[in-house]
């Protein structure tokens, strides 16, 4: 088995609220991939970085993913998940998607920060230079890319939908 699909891009782009509305359209369970790692591991993923330094979260981040895409659903991954080295080998054979998202939507959105305080002092720089450096890595992940900017997630969930391969495995 494995994810109906997968969703990729950068904090604040609407992945888990995006996802949550897939499923619940597909009739199969949703995944935050953030969520796992936080289960897994006691503590948030921005936090993990920060304890067991980039690198390692890194290889933490790539076990978890094997262990994800052996499960059904959607699943919502963090947003440099797709960066850890071997990531994008093994995301190829599935249907991801990247939902696009503008700097300045991203900094609109109502609890960006404090969800990741990582981004202080300067989120507009922060921010920036995440999406400089990560865009070009969630467009060749990609199967598909869906622009979030000035949508509703009820609107980026049916263009999701509508990405999804016709024939589906069961």
């Amino acid at each position: 088995m494995s994810p109906e699909l997968i969703l990729v891009g950068p904090p604040g782009a609407g992945k888990s609220t995006v996802g949550r509305l897939v499923a619940g359209h597909l009739g199969v369970d949703f995944h935050d991939f953030d969520d796992d790692l936080e289960r897994a591991h006691g503590m948030p993923a921005g936090e993990l970085v920060v304890e067991l330094g980039r690198e390692r979260f890194q290889q933490l981040e790539l076990a978890a993913l094997r262990g994800a895409l052996g499960r059904g659903g959607v699943l919502a991954l963090g947003g440099g998940t797709p960066t850890a080295p071997g990531a994008a080998e093994l995301l190829a054979p599935h249907h991801v998607v990247y939902l696009e998202v503008d700097l300045d939507t991203l900094l609109k959105r109502e609890g960006l920060v404090p969800l990741h305080p990582w981004l202080l002092p300067n989120p507009r720089a922060h921010l920036r230079r995440l999406l400089a450096e990560r865009l070009p890595v969630y467009a060749s992940v990609a199967t598909a890319t869906v622009a979030t900017t000035a949508r509703t997630p009820a609107d980026v969930a049916a263009a999701v939908l509508r990405t999804l391969p016709t024939s589906r495995p069961a």
